[in-house]
């Protein structure tokens, strides 16, 4: 079992960072060059960009309700989990290097998600994944990074490290 020291923290902070200047900056240039609700094909008959908003919360939940404190609800749920994943970070004492890494990415992909909602209401999701008449729901990267943490958690607990 491999621990990691105080000084490492900062490389969490650092992959947390990452995550959330990657996920503005790919947004900021698929608002900028995609036209909303455009389709540019990446690899055919598997992977698009396709600009959509998501005003609800993940895979387009609640994205049609007309509930007009939606926004607020998904903000105040937004903040209580992220101060709770950055609660559990730093107060433990001695992050095993896969959950620190899982946490950093759940940070960065929320923190990013969060402004979003903050500023504009919503978030903008790029990522379509497809078979045939099958698509995945469009995501981004900050999507990417929590389920992946998400995952890297649950493989971690699994393993009763």
């Amino acid at each position: 079992m491999i621990r990691v020291h105080r000084y490492s923290r900062f490389f969490y902070a650092a992959i947390a960072l990452l995550v959330f200047i990657g996920d503005q900056l790919s947004k900021a240039m698929v608002e900028q060059f995609v036209p909303l609700h455009a389709t540019v094909p990446v690899i055919p008959h598997f992977f698009n960009l396709t600009h959509t908003h998501n005003a609800g919360a993940a895979f387009g939940l609640f994205s049609d309700s007309p509930t007009p404190w939606k926004t607020g609800l998904l903000v105040a749920v937004s903040l209580i989990l992220l101060a709770a994943v950055v609660t559990v970070a730093m107060k433990s004492r001695r992050l095993q290097w896969e959950v620190g890494v899982a946490l950093a990415l759940i940070m960065g992909g929320a923190a990013s998600n969060l402004l979003d909602r903050v500023r504009y209401g919503r978030v903008t999701d790029f990522l379509d994944f497809y078979f045939r008449d099958y698509h995945w729901f469009t995501f981004n990267l900050a999507d990417s990074a929590i389920v992946v943490g998400a995952l890297l958690l649950v493989i971690h607990l699994i393993g009763g490290e």
